[in-house]
């Protein structure tokens, strides 16, 4: 999986550092198992992990928590193993949680914020679709800006931005939708309250030059002419080659050069 390669690093450090104490106690299993052991279960994982085989995968690395202390750092690459293989069965709030508790319970980790940005992918995943409820997408951003904040200069942060730029356009699109309902009923007023907050809101979305050509239409059927003025000034100084702009704001001749 991308930008995981690390792990092998660490799971080859901890190898090349000895065998741990082999009596290892858990709840799972009284009797305890040897170190090499445990790394021998982490390889056959991350193996299984490798070629998709979530479910075997998922079971391997949960075997591995259960079988090390919690404090050792190998027991926090195979929680956030175990979310990827919980992520790739489609069980996306469970990854979510998981993810959650490797940033929460370690915040100064190296995956702490890797963490936080796949519980936000985990989010994303369960708003596929713009019309649908946007709950999940809020809480998807709200996880991406929280990476932000708290690891603004880590190397996921950048990728937070990008996700949640994408968000955007979706929460975009789906008032564009509210919008176009709006006008096929030649409910002006209510369109407009939409096709504005898109510009507001979503200054950058990819859909916002079109909805404010869709606001002159609006403005344009309600004789509402300073509103278009405006608009078109804005849209002219943001969007200027946007398809449609020429016609729906039409450039008045230069005044310093007419009458010469």
């Amino acid at each position: 999986m991308r930008g995981m390669a690390w792990l092998w690093a660490v799971a080859g450090a901890l190898a090349a550092c000895g065998g741990g104490s082999a009596d290892v106690r858990t709840a799972a299993t009284p009797q305890g198992i040897s170190r090499e052991a445990v790394e021998s279960l982490w390889t056959e994982a991350v193996a299984l992990h490798g070629r998709g085989q979530w479910a075997e995968a998922a079971t391997m690395f949960e075997r591995v928590t259960l079988e090390i202390p919690a404090a050792d750092p190998l027991a926090l690459e195979a929680r956030f193993r175990l979310a990827e293989c919980q992520l790739g069965q489609g069980q996306q709030l469970q990854a979510a949680r998981e993810f959650r508790k490797v940033s929460d319970e370690t915040p100064n980790s190296r995956l702490a914020p890797e963490a936080l940005l796949r519980a936000g992918d985990a989010y994303t995943e369960l708003w596929r679709r713009p019309e649908l409820d946007p709950t999940y997408g809020q809480t998807a951003v709200a996880t991406y800006q929280e990476l932000l904040n708290r690891y603004p200069d880590s190397d996921a942060a950048p990728r937070a931005r990008m996700r949640i730029r994408a968000l955007e356009d979706d929460f975009a699109f789906k008032q564009y939708k509210a919008a176009q309902y709006y006008l096929r009923l030649k409910a002006y007023d209510s369109a407009i309250l939409y096709l504005k907050d898109i510009a507001a809101t979503y200054p950058q979305a990819a859909i916002t030059p079109t909805a404010l050509l869709r606001l002159i239409d609006a403005y344009r059927r309600l004789d509402y002419e300073e509103d278009i003025v405006e608009v078109c000034g804005y849209i002219r100084r943001f969007h200027p080659t946007h398809p449609g702009v020429d016609h729906a704001c039409p450039v008045a001749p230069d005044a310093t050069t007419t009458g010469t």
